[in-house]
């Protein structure tokens, strides 16, 4: 149950992104305008709230996974309902994964299906602090979802997470016919940390000649542990996601300095990437990790992938996370679920094909 605090926080959230636009430009002040884009003036005004809540400094994991939590509900708007949210677990290498299914109106079997590894860094994410913007994917696609809470870290450390991830995709698709799916319209998409996810398990499946996912759809994915691009300096600070926010999680998530160029960390170092789905790839123009995602991008296509490689200049890390406040979250959410949508579309033409 939200704290007297948090309500408090939800509906000043709220009334921001409602705001007239020259009424929020004067609570906002003057433009924040970095590398030729301009700060879209509600995400500005929120960036103000994030500080308030508590922002980056380094802390106990249990207190930065609670902030996450209070963060999540802040931001997160009056739930979206679907026709059927169901608890649910998955076989895991380590012991049942706890997951959620999200079913939204309307959808006949055998479905589209989206499996779905939600950001935190590999530290402080769960499903209840994407539980939102599952629904809000599940219901704007429209198909179902299965949200996967793969184990994190400093419990359970690299490659722990990933083997999570594979196993889930794995069940999925081999119990499809159960779950009412289509098996060869089966995608993976994540954000930030599960994006990094996400695209691993594209590689993985790949390479293995198993069965693949269908579409891959990255949502300002972290893509390479093993350094840091221009776009760390750039924004450092003051954007959500910070650079000293970005090397706590890195120094959480990885046991050794080595693994961070292992290619199932860092997806941007796969020596061969021209079998993997074709993907869509969304970053924010305000985010240290933009230029290391449209550097992955870059290489699929290099590989012969299919790419949609799109900037949503004006918005930060996390934007997914504030969907259900409307404004230009939503909107860029829209676009990531119309994208899936038409992979998974392409998915269905090139089966009736075959």
């Amino acid at each position: 149950m939200a704290t007297i605090r948090e309500r408090a926080e939800a509906g000043l959230a709220w009334t921001v992104v409602r705001l007239p636009h020259p009424l929020a430009r004067l609570v906002a002040g003057r433009p924040i305008r970095v590398d030729g884009q301009e700060l879209d003036v509600q995400v500005q005004i929120a960036l103000r709230l994030e500080k308030l809540i508590g922002g980056f400094k380094p802390r106990p994991v249990s207190e930065a996974r609670a902030l996450r939590r209070s963060e999540a509900r802040a931001f997160s708007g009056p739930r979206i309902e679907l026709a059927r949210v169901e608890a649910m677990e998955v076989p895991g290498p380590a012991g049942p994964i706890r997951a959620r299914r999200y079913v939204p109106h309307g959808v006949q079997d055998p479905a589209p299906l989206v499996v779905y590894f939600h950001g935190g860094g590999h530290v402080v994410g769960d499903l209840d602090t994407h539980d939102q913007s599952c629904r809000f994917l599940a219901r704007e696609i429209p198909a179902p979802l299965i949200a996967i809470e793969y184990r994190c870290a400093p419990d359970d450390r690299f490659p722990a997470a990933v083997d999570d991830a594979l196993a889930a995709f794995r069940w999925a698709h081999a119990n499809a016919a159960e779950l009412g799916v289509d098996p060869d319209r089966i995608a993976v998409a994540g954000d930030s940390a599960g994006g990094n996810l996400a695209a691993a398990v594209a590689q993985l499946a790949a390479a293995d000649g198993g069965p693949a996912p269908a579409f891959q759809a990255l949502i300002y994915p972290v893509c390479d542990y093993s350094r840091k691009r221009r776009s760390y300096e750039l924004f450092a600070e003051g954007f959500f996601l910070t650079s000293a926010e970005m090397d706590w999680y890195r120094d959480h998530y990885f046991a050794s300095a080595d693994d961070r160029s292992d290619p199932r960390a860092s997806p941007i170092l796969g020596e061969d990437l021209s079998g993997v789905p074709p993907a869509h790839i969304v970053t924010a123009g305000f985010d240290p990790l933009r230029d290391e995602a449209e550097d992955y991008g870059g290489r699929l296509r290099e590989a012969g992938v299919p790419v949609t490689l799109r900037r949503e200049s004006d918005l930060v890390h996390g934007f997914i996370n504030a969907v259900g406040l409307g404004g230009r979250s939503a909107e860029a959410g829209r676009t990531i679920a119309a994208e899936i949508a038409a992979g998974l579309t392409a998915g269905e033409r090139d089966h009736s094909l075959g």
